[in-house]
């Protein structure tokens, strides 16, 4: 196993933890789930700061929704392709929150405590001690992929939007991709209507949180409107 496939796997253990216990999971139980030594954990990651980038990191990237989103088979009904893209796209979306409302108790977002400290290598053991049983903190570069953010501490804002706009236009176009077959059917081209069908599915603040509509909903007042029409009106 590589290092970085070592750090994955010890990422991929972490994330359940982070998400059911918060940031007061220990480097200990992390090193159980992965069925490895806790001395491995801290031999991929610097300290429990450095593995929590890491988690938030994976968490942002929309790897598992486009592979989602790729497997939709096209021969389906255009209802049923995009209703599975609303599946899809949601659940990524709520795992993302629960991981960043974890990330967020461990501290200010996008600064890690270990920047704060003046002199972050004079003691490692200490470090990584308050790290392990301590609160831990929120990522400072989250389009790191894992491990990375402790080697690349040069990166900032310009860095953390070329990634949101990067993981933005690859899920538009996957959907695009969804509705590319009916082309012909289509108002607008299928990109833009894909960049519409995102607005309506994740807008920034859901206006029923109580009961927010299902993902058959959302398609069928993105494909048919919220009138409806009389077959003289529809033909005009």
């Amino acid at each position: 196993m590589s290092p970085e496939q070592r750090r994955a796997m010890i990422v991929r253990a972490a994330l359940p933890l982070l998400v059911t216990q918060g940031a007061t999971f220990t480097t200990a139980q992390v090193a159980r789930a992965a069925g490895i030594g806790e001395a491995t954990v801290f031999r991929a990651f610097a300290d429990k700061d450095a593995l929590l980038d890491a988690c938030v990191a994976e968490a942002l990237r929309p790897d598992t929704a486009l592979a989602e989103l790729a497997s939709v088979g096209l021969d389906q009904p255009l209802a049923n392709r995009l209703t599975a893209a609303a599946t899809a796209l949601r659940a990524h979306l709520e795992r993302l929150g629960a991981v960043l409302a974890a990330a967020h108790s461990a501290g200010r977002p996008g600064r890690s405590r270990r920047n704060t400290r003046s002199h972050p290598d004079q003691d490692p053991t200490a470090a990584r001690t308050r790290s392990d049983h301590g609160p831990g903190a929120a990522p400072s570069h989250p389009e790191h992929g894992p491990g990375e953010a402790r080697t690349r501490p040069d990166h900032g804002p310009a860095d953390a939007r070329s990634g949101r706009a990067e993981s933005t236009a690859a899920v538009r176009a996957a959907v695009a991709a969804l509705l590319a077959p009916e082309q012909d059917r289509l108002r607008l081209p299928a990109d833009r209507l894909a960049a519409l069908f995102l607005a309506v599915l994740l807008p920034g603040r859901g206006p029923l949180p109580g009961d927010p509509p299902t993902p058959a909903e959302l398609v069928d007042l993105f494909l048919h409107g919220a009138l409806v029409t009389t077959t003289e009106e529809a033909n005009r």
